[in-house]
This record gives structure tokens, C-alpha cells and sequence, in this order.
């Protein structure tokens, strides 16, 4: 089997893995880390794109230091921003963060040219105000979308600045709200009626794609030539594409955000998936991850922020569970997006400008614990299926206390693993790439023999 290289991003931080099959099992290595995180610039929250593709390229170089040359890479991101290119393959600034404010109101304004039930009827895509969509139409209101000869994805940008070669990958694409569910191509409808033009997108490619090679510019900096391929770029869609699961099954992808769902063959775009704000986004071999986005660790990460890290994410678990304070807030709430100071939001939410930080806590993990169970039985009732268990994987899967009220609230089997579950998908779909005897199936098996999977 081929030596492959993850390129990981969140938005919080990025990894590269090197990964290859021996004996059956999947042999993985670290072998570059770096902090990731939107900056606040003029008022906005944006991306710094120069220092996130100087950390992508410094970690491809360490390939060569460590004598591991890969025969093929991927990158994957979070999913909804973007970064437009100039007609001369300039980028057009600043790239803005999907938490910034400015898609507030949008889409009450986007409803008024195609209505909502329009919207998820073509996408069948959880409504969110930072969806791509909103965010496109911001920069025509404000003729920044006037200068764009190209739209690329986090992904697609990073390969294009590795390859020169522009593509759009589909399962991020699907994450924008603007690709039709049932065409898996972009929605010329939607596009026209928004004034958004068709022109700037590429032809949505799937997982395994070879997008190109090294410039020689790059190739000059890491000391070597290297395969550039897609791999579900979507992170979410790369998680999904490790987990052991079936249709039985629900996955939790456990970061910054927690993805509670389960693997469909066709999309629902029911007025009663609409009502449950379930999405139909794109995954490995065209299935669709049927899911909701929920706050997930993003409120453990900035309630640590607001303490200054005086705590670890350890020791904040030990305050909640000392705690029987079982309030609970809302995690897909606006009010938890981007807030000044994440504990006061929540004290607020909850009517209680006291609370303590223990009780806080609580109030979170059984806040998540709760919309897990609410989650799981909207995707029971809609997707017509029975869940039997749900695999929670991501860095999150490492929080036992969140393990065990997962398992009490919704009174499912739950397992837990593996953590770089991600770059694991990632590694996994280039070597389906590679190798067309190595199925799906298989690669998942692969998982459950190598990785650390527990029973809760």
C-alpha cells in the first residue's frame, strides 16, 4: 500500500499524519502541528490565508527531513468559507470567517428571493446564517463578488496554491447551500436568482481526484514532488468516511463543532426534515451525511479562553460533574456563535447572572447530552430507521463525562473512537483512490482492527 499524507485543518488547528497499510493495519505518525484561529481585523473576523499556507507547506517539508516521502496528499477544512480569486488568480481580501456578524439578517433577505422551503427543497441543507450562501451574497451587495473570476473552498484554495490547479471538491461544495441535493452540481436556479454567477464555479469533483502535482516553486521549498488528490475535504465528510458504522448507526464527529447524524443513500428534503433543520451534506462514494450542527466544544474552548486558561479542559470536566445544576441552554442558539465573553452568554441565556463556573459547565454538558438525544430521535422519526448505537469519534470522543451522558440521555449504545477519526478518512479515501480493491467496507474494517474503539 501507498505511504499517504493528511493535511487536517480546524479551526482551531491543523495536523499532518502520514499514514500507510502494514500487515493489515493502519500505521499513522504526527509529524506537524500548528494553531489555526480567525483574527479580528477592522471590525471583521477573517482568516489569516498567508500564515495558514506557510504552516501547510512547512509541514510537507518535515516529510522530507523525516526521510517520509508520501505518494500522495489531501487536505481537509471546515466547510462554508471560501476565498475568491481575481482574473489573474489574485486573492481578493480579506477572507472572511464564517463567525463573523455580517450574514446577520441575511437570510430573512435571501427568503425574499427564494423562499426558504425553495432552499432546502433543492439543497435539503441545515439553515444556518453563516452558510456560504449568505456569505456570497454579502460580497454582491457589497461588489466585492464584481472583482471574482473563481471561488474555491478552504481546501480548494490551499491545493491550488500547491498545484495551480483550481477544482471544487463535493462534499465541501455541499456545505455552501447552493448545490442541488439531487444533481450533485451547482443550483444554476439559485445561483441566477441570487445574481451570483454560475462562472466562477468549477465542476464539482468527488473524493480521489487527482487535482496535480507540486509547482516548482513548491517543490523547491519541500525538496520533493508529491500528488495532489482530493480526499472528502468536508472534515466532517472524512470523519464519517472512518467510522465504523451502519444503517443502524449514528455518528457523533466530536470538535469544535459536534455533527449528529447518520449515512443515507438519498437525500430527505421533507418539510419535515426543514422543521428539524436537518442537513443533507455530501459524503464518500456521493452518500449523504443526514445531519445537525450543534456548538460543540467551541463552548468548552472559549469558556477556557475566558478563564485564561487557568484550567484544564480536564479540570473543568471534575468542576462539572461535582455539580447537579442540570439546566439547560440551547447549543445551536445565535448566542453561542461568537460571543464577547461565552460564560456571561450562557449565564444570561439561563436568567442566572450568578451562576457558578461549575454549574455553567454542567449546564453544558447536559445542554449537549440533551440535543444529542433530541437529534438522534428526529433522525429516528424522519429518516425512518431505528438507532441501535452512536459512534461518537474526534477529539471530543476523549471527554468520558460527555460519553456517559450521551449514553444516559439517549439510552443508546455508545462507543467511543478513534479520536483522529478525520485525517484517518482522509488517509483512507487515497488509498481507495490507489487501489480500486479496497472498498469502503473494507477501510472501515481496516479502522475497528487498528484504532482504539471503546465501549461506554
Amino acid at each position: 500500500m501507498p505511504c499517504c499524507l493528511a493535511i487536517d485543518i480546524g479551526a482551531s488547528s491543523g495536523r499532518h499524519l502520514i499514514g500507510e497499510i502494514v500487515d493489515g493495519r493502519l500505521v499513522t505518525e504526527e509529524i506537524y502541528r500548528f494553531e489555526n484561529g480567525m483574527k479580528p481585523q477592522d471590525g471583521m473576523l477573517v482568516w489569516d490565508i498567508d500564515a495558514l499556507f506557510a504552516d501547510v507547506v512547512a509541514g510537507i517539508a518535515r516529510c522530507k527531513e523525516l526521510g517520509k516521502i508520501p505518494d500522495s496528499m489531501a487536505i481537509d477544512t471546515w466547510g462554508v468559507d471560501y476565498v475568491l480569486l481575481d482574473a489573474e488568480g489574485r486573492e481578493i481580501r480579506p477572507c472572511m470567517a464564517y463567525r463573523d456578524s455580517r450574514t446577520a439578517g441575511v437570510p430573512a433577505e435571501v427568503f425574499g428571493i427564494v423562499s426558504r422551503e425553495e432552499l432546502y427543497s433543492r439543497t435539503g441543507i441545515q439553515q444556518q446564517d453563516f452558510n456560504t450562501i449568505y456569505q456570497l451574497y454579502c460580497d454582491k451587495k457589497s461588489g466585492k463578488l464584481d472583482k471574482a473570476a473563481h471561488f474555491l473552498m478552504m481546501p480548494d484554495y490551499l491545493a491550488y496554491k500547491l498545484t495551480g490547479v483550481r477544482r471544487n471538491e463535493y462534499t465541501n461544495a455541499t456545505t455552501t447551500n447552493l448545490l442541488n441535493a439531487e444533481t450533485k452540481q451547482w443550483d444554476t436556479v439559485i445561483l441566477d436568482k441570487l445574481g451570483i454567477p454560475a462562472s466562477i464555479f468549477e465542476t464539482p469533483s468527488v473524493p480521489g481526484t487527482v487535482v496535480g502535482n507540486f509547482l516548482p516553486e513548491i517543490q523547491e521549498k519541500v525538496g520533493f514532488d508529491c500528488t495532489v488528490r482530493l480526499c472528502p475535504s468536508h472534515d466532517t465528510a472524512s470523519a464519517v468516511a472512518a467510522c465504523p458504522i451502519d444503517e443502524k448507526s449514528v455518528f457523533i464527529s466530536s470538535g469544535t463543532w459536534s455533527l449528529v447524524g447518520t449515512e443515507n443513500l438519498y437525500p430527505v428534503t421533507s418539510p419535515a426534515a426543514m422543521e428539524a433543520n436537518l442537513a443533507n451534506e455530501g459524503g464518500i462514494e456521493y452518500r449523504f451525511r443526514f445531519l445537525k450542527n450543534i456548538m460543540g466544544m467551541w463552548l468548552f474552548q472559549n469558556i477556557r479562553r475566558n478563564l485564561d486558561k487557568k484550567y484544564t479542559y480536564d479540570e473543568m470536566m471534575e468542576m462539572a460533574m461535582a455539580s447537579d445544576f442540570t439546566e439547560t441552554i440551547d447549543p445551536t442558539n445565535e448566542a453561542f456563535l461568537a460571543p464577547a465573553n461565552m460564560i456571561e452568554a450562557i449565564r444570561t441565556y439561563l436568567g442566572r447572572p450568578d451562576l457558578p463556573l461549575g454549574d455553567v459547565l454542567n449546564s453544558v454538558y447536559h445542554s449537549l447530552a440533551a440535543s444529542y438525544k433530541k437529534t438522534v430521535e428526529e433522525i429516528e422519526r424522519i429518516a425512518d430507521k431505528t438507532v441501535d448505537r452512536i459512534a461518537i469519534v474526534g477529539g471530543g470522543c476523549k471527554d468520558r463525562y460527555l460519553n456517559r451522558l450521551t449514553k444516559e440521555y439517549t439510552g443508546r449504545r455508545v462507543t467511543a473512537g478513534p479520536v483522529e477519526g478525520t485525517a484517518t478518512g482522509n488517509i483512507l479515501s487515497q488509498m481507495m483512490a490507489m487501489d480500486d480493491t479496497l472498498t469502503l467496507q473494507d477501510a472501515r474494517n481496516i479502522v475497528v482492527r487498528t484504532l482504539d474503539i471503546q465501549e461506554v
